[in-house]
């Protein structure tokens, strides 16, 4: 090993002039085309494709539509949900056309210079088959797993085209959920000489972080084809701006060459300081005087640690803290399964706002777009990997491909993600049935096993919602983290049961609600269905198996074994559409604190309440827009992270409310919150119960713990709509400019207005959508889950006053101008500039 330290004024000589040789790329491939028509032919280099659909890659080909019952209609007994008796369902995988055949073709060019040629695919739904030049090149399954396909015996050597083709197909009843369809994440073609480093090869592992500032990591590349080579591996860490640490290693007859240094100074990654580095891995051939490179790779890492123990429950980087995060489908939302990152930094920004700092990516494995998202805002991630494993939940699901494909699945999950320092937990199932037997117990040692081949820094865990069974089976105690879904009144069941001294939240409330709707009486209910299709935002509803959110906080608040929550979910996603599973139409969730247009519901205001301790939170609901309710008894309630507030109806107080701290545990006989009148609810929420409504103005007054004023909030009874308003997401105020890549987005919220500028809380007009210039019209979600309105054309109705635009530049630079328009009221314009990128 040899090691050097280089200061910046240096670098221009760290590498010898043979690094011309060095034969890596890796280039995006974008423009496809696609067809449902399903014949052999499409894979051939003959076939005639000049009347498929042109499209871009990150495609998903079922988001245009249109939602229809009869797409996912099934005849089932959702065991998730308790039932014993199969029903007919409509809109449990959202309604749209995913299910059925699609092909994608391309061509590309190969360097004659290339001796190895890798595709790398970040996920294709589903069961992908892939071609080159007209034959079979590999094949994958899984439908969420990255995966990478060697096609070097299969190109043209003679420097002409090469055709690709990817066959994907999707069957009906294999998904719980919509799983989009096509090729929805980015495919990477890589040329490399054929003694290079190993796709997902290099890695990073932070063993220690030293008093001093310094970091002690084991720095590894795994290398292909080095069998009879002498070969050398140099790692080059920056870790400041001013100074450069190199260091040198050779590859061992295993094909690997691994390090154990202390270097830096280096800060921490965390949520709060998101700090990444550069790491270089090059390549050299070293059977000569003069070193060859052969390859070369960067990659960006940060520095943290990770632990789970009795005395200290969660800890990053050494200190505790409790998981504020949430589960995410990977839908998003008007864009359907397509990763776009700028729709992923828009939803990690907002979480963020909340003071969220973790997201387990339910139930499936993360875009590498999402971990680099994760990486570089601060948001800890729990990687999860199976809904299912040997035991169907639906007819046709991963169940089918579990035995021979899991151990794979669970490789290229770990080796895709271990880099990443986002990542602070694995999940390698969710709600498994299996949980209840001895064989369970098995499965899941082993696939623990699989992970730690490739991974032994971070712990492991998975969702349980059988947990007296799992105990008893023996599978509760195999996990390295007890991971809880739901069941608040057995944690302490499972605490005192386990050996671990902790349990964590990995799956929370389940609350529904639907962004501006409220219902009379206020009720504590669960699974209750109203005849529009809608839930109640006063946040007194969930599912039966579920609780609301204070039922988890008081166990977290009164129980310090509890080391964090991941609530279901961050965001309304397509399919779920539980309480409404027989109802139609109806075709994506509420579980979502902020709704599928990523607005936030009333929700998202009781958690920032709790989680943000450094932004001021005061919300009023609901709206107060009540025409016909005068004199009817209307309640109000205040979140807030103020402990007492006084509330005011046109002037006249209507008393002043104190948070109960007093309140210890639940009232509810079954461990939960079940009526309405549960002091546990005041211990987090201010309520005014017995308001009468009258049209006018609401006032809060907040107090500190001083008892001093601290703030206040208002709302308003509105006139009728007049005008349309246009803006950036109203939490996360952005620049009018975007990058000319052909990918950078901005998400515009519409709303109406009256004479005031008073936001019209009940507005339902159509709105229509145009754009000049130097972008284009991506999308369109009002957060309604009852609307067959499709997310693809430039017009939609209003839902309770607003919806969002998706917008997309070109690749050109140039101004870009958005109109909004509705019948009847005044037009709203958004400009914005389409720079160059860089």
């Amino acid at each position: 090993m040899k090691r050097n330290i280089l200061l910046v004024a240096c670098t221009l000589f760290l590498f010898s002039v043979s690094d011309i040789m060095a034969q890596r790329t890796e280039r995006l491939l974008k423009s496809w085309r696609f067809t449902h028509d399903d014949k052999k032919e499409n894979a051939q280099t003959d076939c005639d494709d000049s009347q498929w659909q042109n499209v871009c890659v990150p495609h998903d080909w079922a988001i245009s539509g249109p939602f229809d019952a009869a797409i996912d209609k099934q005849i089932v007994a959702i065991e998730q949900n308790g039932e014993k008796e199969a029903t007919e369902k409509t809109g449990r995988s959202g309604a749209l056309p995913w299910i059925g055949t699609g092909w994608y073709r391309t061509t590309a060019e190969v360097s004659p210079a290339a001796e190895r040629v890798v595709l790398n695919f970040d996920g294709a739904m589903a069961e992908p088959e892939v071609y080159v030049n007209g034959k079979k090149a590999g094949e994958w399954k899984y439908g969420y797993s990255a995966f990478n396909i060697d096609i070097t015996d299969y190109i043209n050597r003679k420097g002409s085209s090469n055709t690709i083709a990817v066959r994907l197909q999707n069957i009906e009843e294999s998904s719980r959920w919509y799983p989009g369809a096509g090729l929805y994440r980015p495919v990477t073609l890589i040329e490399t000489g054929r003694t290079a480093i190993s796709q997902w090869g290099v890695n990073v592992k932070t063993l220690c972080l030293n008093d001093n500032g310094t970091v002690s990591a084991q720095l590894s590349a795994d290398i292909d084809n080095s069998e009879g080579k002498m070969l050398q591996v140099e790692f080059d860490v920056q870790t400041d701006s001013r100074q450069r640490t190199v260091f040198t290693a050779a590859v061992g007859k295993n094909g690997d060459a691994t390090m154990v240094e202390t270097f830096g100074r280096v800060i921490p990654w965390s949520p709060e300081r998101p700090r990444l580095y550069n790491i270089t891995a090059t390549l050299y051939d070293v059977s000569s005087v003069e070193r060859k490179v052969l390859d070369r790779v960067v990659r960006r890492v940060g520095f943290r640690t990770v632990k789970c123990s009795a005395e200290r429950g969660f800890e990053l980087n050494g200190e505790s803290r409790k998981i504020q995060g949430v589960c995410l489908h990977h839908d998003l939302g008007m864009l359907g399964a397509a990763v776009n990152k700028a729709a992923l930094i828009r939803q990690i920004k907002l979480l963020k706002t909340m003071g969220c700092d973790a997201i387990r990516t339910a139930h499936n494995m993360p875009s590498q777009m999402q971990m680099d998202v994760c990486d570089s805002l601060g948001m800890m991630v729990m990687a999860e990997s199976f809904d299912m494993w040997l035991y169907p939940k639906c007819k046709n699901g991963y169940a089918r491909f579990f035995s021979e494909w899991a151990d794979r699945d669970i490789r290229n999950l770990v080796l895709a993600n271990r880099l990443h320092p986002s990542l602070v937990m694995w999940s390698v199932g969710n709600e498994i049935p299996e949980q209840w037997s001895a064989e369970g117990a098995k499965i899941l040692r082993h696939l623990q096993d699989e992970v730690r081949k490739y991974d032994d820094t971070l712990p492991i865990t998975n969702g349980m919602d059988k947990i007296a069974a799992a105990l008893k089976s023996g599978f509760a105690q195999v996990a390295d983290v007890p991971g809880m879904n739901y069941r608040t009144h057995l944690y302490q069941m499972a605490y005192e049961g386990l050996g671990h001294g902790y349990v964590l939240g990995s799956e929370t409330a389940s609350t529904v609600s639907s962004r501006g709707v409220y219902k009379f009486p206020v009720k504590r209910m669960d699974n209750h269905a109203y005849s529009d299709g809608q839930c109640s935002s006063y946040d007194t509803e969930a599912c039966w198996w579920a609780n609301i959110p204070e039922d988890d906080w008081l166990l977290q608040d009164e129980k310090p074994w509890v080391i964090g929550e991941f609530v279901w979910t961050g965001f309304d996603y397509l399919g779920e559409p539980t309480p409404y599973d027989e109802y139609w139409p109806s075709r994506s969730s509420y579980f979502g604190i902020f709704d599928l247009a990523g607005l936030p519901k009333d929700r998202y205001y009781l958690y920032r309440s709790r989680w943000n301790n450094k932004s001021e939170t005061i919300h009023l609901l609901p709206h107060w827009n009540w025409q016909g309710r005068e004199g009817e008894v209307t309640p109000v309630y205040c979140y807030t992270n103020y402990p007492s507030a006084e509330l005011f109806i046109n002037g006249k107080s209507q008393g002043r409310r104190t948070k109960r701290t007093d309140v210890k545990s639940v009232a509810g006989k079954d461990g939960r919150i079940t009526d309405i009148t549960d002091p546990a609810i005041d211990r987090y929420r201010l309520r005014w119960n017995d308001v009468v409504y009258e049209p006018g103005e609401v006032k809060v007054v907040c107090y500190d713990e001083a008892g001093n004023v601290a703030g206040e909030s208002y709302m308003r009874t509105a006139d009728k709509p007049v005008a349309l308003r246009m803006t950036t997401d109203e939490l996360l105020p952005q620049d009018r400019e975007l990058c000319a890549d052909g990918d950078d987005m901005v998400f515009l919220t519409v709303c109406a207005v009256d004479k005031n500028g008073v936001f019209c809380p009940v507005a339902q007009d159509e709105v229509t959508v145009t754009v000049k210039g130097a972008a284009v019209f991506r999308g369109i979600c009002n957060g309604d889950a009852t609307s067959l309105e499709v997310f693809t054309q430039p017009k939609m109705k209003l839902f309770n006053g607003k919806l969002v635009i998706g917008i997309q530049a070109k690749d050109v630079p140039g101004k870009a101008v958005v109109t909004v328009k509705a019948r009847g009221m005044k037009s709203a314009k958004y400009e914005i500039d389409v720079k160059a990128a860089d």
